[in-house]
């Protein structure tokens, strides 16, 4: 490869991996300003977990939605839709006067990040069409986006002590700014399929994510029998059962339901809900445990999560050294059952546990966390065919963000639950604990045979198209 083919590889790839950046940046960055934004705009606990969830609310449930207008009207189009979107109301966030406005704004953030996330990927598979070539660059792609979400806690943590918790959404600016100019520049247009977009499924979906999400949230602060609780529950169960009915008889479903039909496809989502529920969960736990238990700074806070976090990107690269001789569902089951045992080991903490007590056993639970999502790519393409590969990367993906979703929410209700940090503390990780272990009892229940080859190798194989 020539200097100047490297030099348009590198500009393609910074154009399409900025706005997955500062998307999964902005999916963490907000763990360790949650604190001082709560200050500043004297929030409650409640309002403050609609700030970190309803993000992941926009994005996890119009994602799928995303990759469909994506294939209908084109790849490129819908990227730059969706990194416009993720500006406006990234400088929204940024000029919040108070939580209403910024829970809105970070509403509108998810929906660019789900407008955008398909596309990005598509238009790299598109990009680079020799299988070697592409398998590099969707390693490195991949490797951005974990590093990105690794160091977000940290980069906030930075960010909030030197400027302010309002400087972790100006960031955004510039990167999504040079990240539109580069795709305009370097990524040619590309035509949709023109096929139709289901409004009807697609509105069903997001009720029935919206309302669930609200219970969660909600219900402690106004009471679960109070009557918008109740409203809510109402549209939850209405709307599943419509969409279920919908589905049935639909020409253009939200996502391939048949394919949970098979164990390994099910299986996989499954513990993709749960491996995300329990570390986003505690990410944002931890976050606020050594802010508001230990008492220490945003910037603190943020340099004391790296331990769980610093692992993230070297996944990939384990990976493919051990993927020939362990099985997806081998690796998923053993790094979900430590995560679980290390877990557990926080949970005597009482205020005189030592940080580096705490930065091991953190460290050890998420040690595979790497490991762990790029077995979860490689083994739901297998389970799904190759015909599916994107529609499975998007239910995958999907649900990840509600497991997210959730996992912050039930943490929020515990917290909220008790008054003692220490007592929240102990019950959230023994819940988390839990939801690993039952993860890894899950993986190790999916089929048995060998699934997959390295996760690049996997991608590269997927047809240059958008998820439906």
């Amino acid at each position: 490869m020539g200097a100047s083919s490297r030099q348009s590889s590198a500009l393609v790839l910074a154009a399409l991996a900025s706005g997955f950046v500062m998307a999964s940046v902005d999916a963490t960055v907000v763990n360790v300003a949650a604190v001082d934004i709560g200050k500043s705009l004297q929030s409650s606990l409640s309002e403050i977990t609609w700030v970190v969830d309803v993000y992941v609310l926009t994005f996890a449930s119009l994602l799928l939605l995303g990759g469909a207008l994506a294939t209908a009207y084109g790849s490129r189009r819908l990227y730059l839709v969706g990194m416009v979107v993720f500006l406006v109301a990234s400088v929204g966030c940024a000029l919040a006067p108070d939580e209403a406005s910024l829970i809105a704004a970070r509403a509108v953030e998810g929906a660019g990040a789900a407008l955008f996330m398909p596309s990005s990927l598509a238009l790299l598979v598109g990009m680079f069409t020799e299988p070697a070539q592409r398998a590099r660059m969707l390693g490195l792609w991949s490797a951005m986006v974990a590093t990105s979400a690794a160091v977000g806690p940290s980069i906030g943590g930075i960010l909030v002590g030197a400027f302010g918790w309002r400087s972790i959404f100006l960031i955004n600016i510039p990167v999504v700014i040079i990240g539109i100019l580069l795709t305009t520049r370097v990524i040619p247009s590309t035509t949709g399929t023109g096929r139709r977009v289901s409004p009807v499924g697609n509105l069903l979906f997001f009720l029935a994510v919206a309302a669930g999400s609200f219970v969660l949230i909600q219900g402690h602060t106004s009471g679960f029998d109070a009557p918008p609780i109740r409203i809510a529950v109402v549209l939850l169960v209405s709307s599943a059962v419509v969409l279920a009915i919908h589905q049935r008889q639909a020409t253009d479903p939200v996502m391939p339901w048949r394919l949970f039909g098979r164990r390994s496809f099910s299986g996989v989502n499954v513990v993709g809900f749960l491996y995300s529920a329990a570390l986003y969960g505690c990410l944002y736990l931890m976050g606020l445990f050594f802010q508001n238990a230990r008492h220490v700074s945003a910037v603190e806070a943020g340099l004391q999560l790296l331990p769980m976090t610093v692992c993230f990107p070297l996944g990939n690269l384990v990976y493919t050294k051990i993927h020939h001789r362990w099985s997806n569902s081998a690796i998923m089951a053993v790094c979900l059952g430590l995560a679980g045992i290390a877990t557990a080991l926080l949970l005597p903490v009482d205020p005189s546990t030592p940080y580096w007590y705490l930065a091991i056993a953190l460290g050890l639970a998420n040690s595979g966390a790497g490991l762990v999502t790029a077995s979860m790519t490689a083994a739901i393409v297998q389970a799904a065919g190759d015909e599916h590969a994107n529609h499975a990367g998007a239910v995958l993906n999907t649900n990840r963000q509600l497991g997210t979703l959730v996992g912050v929410a039930v943490i929020g209700l515990v917290l909220q639950s008790t008054e003692d940090w220490y007592r929240g503390l102990h019950v959230a990780l023994g819940l988390v604990a839990a939801v690993y272990l039952l993860a890894s009892l899950t993986a190790a229940a999916t089929h048995p045979r060998r699934m997959g080859s390295p996760v690049g190798a996997v991608a590269a194989q997927a047809p240059a198209k958008c998820p439906d």
